[in-house]
């Protein structure tokens, strides 16, 4: 069967929608598929380093014009399926490609569930789409709901890459690169704006370093909010504590979860619950190397942890609960190991990419 994936997202851009994708479609024969993207700096080697072929035109963003429709038409000759990598704005067009057409959400749809108007340009493209597909069962209720229960929805779940991602790793390099010696470290990776929750952890620090006087924040990612965190642990005069590592390429994720004893990210929804987390991909990662995680209270984030077992979850702006639990986790470095032991079980048991991709192929051969 062979499927047409048109999308804004998509490698080299760096973010967890683009992960998602590349790795689904990566793993179906490459035969089969086809994807279109925008242009993107970089995107001509990676694009040639892939097995399928990946289309690019000129811009950031693709919208439902007429040019599009044209191009999506032409690609789709040689297709069974189209596949539109978020629910808007260009698949608008499923109805007129001419094919079973299938919609993936993630986390942001969210909000637009609640948008009155937006829930009727969500309703008519999943009355029309073969399926749709979400990324949680928090994202599910919303979805659900936005769609009407007639509407075929699938879960699917994103999945871990157990060979990149893996306790063997050695995080000795970043240690040493940050001067982090044998400290005890928070590991955090994320995007550094207000949602991800990097200033609730700044301010657990001083409540850490109570109980823990040598503990580390290790925070990398780029983002706005750089400025803003930087001036929070001044003011919490903890600016020695938090070392701000910058973007990591994706091929050192990995040595950043294990360069942490602990691993956290205490995101909130912000915007009256319109801005959520959809699900966590950077737990499951930590956990996959072997690091007990705490999760914020945001959307679909806490279907990542099982509390007590594999990390804990705490109110996303409550910096004393996440200090409780760090301190907890930091101070008993036995027990913050056997949670890390469980959470690369339960990544093993549940976020195979290739049981995802299965599950996606047979979702396929029933459209």
């Amino acid at each position: 069967m062979r499927i047409l994936l048109v999308t804004n997202d998509f490698p080299p851009r760096v973010g967890g929608i683009q992960n998602y994708l590349w790795n689904v479609y990566s793993r179906l024969d490459p035969i089969d598929v086809v994807v279109l993207a925008p242009g993107y700096p970089g995107d001509i080697a990676f694009d040639r380093s892939q097995r399928f072929e990946v289309v690019r035109t000129p811009g950031r963003v693709y919208w439902p014009t007429p040019e599009l429709e044209r191009r999506v038409r032409d690609l789709g000759r040689g297709v069974d399926v189209v596949a539109f990598g978020a629910a808007l704005p260009m698949n608008l067009l499923g109805e007129r490609v001419g094919r079973p057409f299938v919609v993936h959400t993630h986390g942001f749809e969210v909000a637009w569930a609640r948008v009155p108007g937006l829930v009727r340009i969500l309703r008519r493209i999943g009355r029309r789409a073969a399926l749709v597909t979400v990324i949680s069962e928090y994202t599910r209720r919303f979805i659900t709901r936005a769609l009407g229960r007639e509407h075929r929805l699938e879960l699917l779940r994103t999945g871990v890459d157990l060979e990149r991602f893996h306790p063997a790793v050695d995080g000795g390099e970043v240690r040493k690169a940050h001067g982090l010696g044998a400290a005890p470290v928070v590991g955090h990776v994320s995007r550094l704006v207000p949602r991800k929750g990097q200033d609730t952890l700044i301010r657990a620090m001083p409540l850490v370093r109570r109980e823990i006087p040598d503990a580390v924040a290790l925070v990398a990612g780029g983002g706005s909010d750089a400025g803003r965190l930087r001036r929070i642990a001044r003011a919490e005069r903890v600016a020695d504590a938090i070392v701000f590592a910058g973007e990591v390429p994706e091929e050192r994720l990995a040595a950043y979860y294990s360069a942490a004893d602990v691993f956290a990210v205490p995101c909130r929804s912000r915007f009256a619950n319109l801005e959520v987390e959809g699900l966590g991909l950077v737990y499951l990662e930590a956990n996959a190397c072997g690091r007990a995680a705490i999760a914020g209270d945001s959307g679909g984030a806490p279907e990542a942890i099982i509390p007590g077992e594999t990390g804990f979850v705490v109110p996303g702006r409550d910096h004393r609960a996440l200090a409780a639990r760090l301190v907890e986790l930091l101070g008993d470095p036995v027990r913050a190991r056997a949670m890390g032991v469980a959470g690369r079980t339960m990544v093993e048991r549940n976020h195979r990419w290739d049981d995802v991709v299965s599950r996606y192929g047979r979702m396929l051969e029933s459209v």
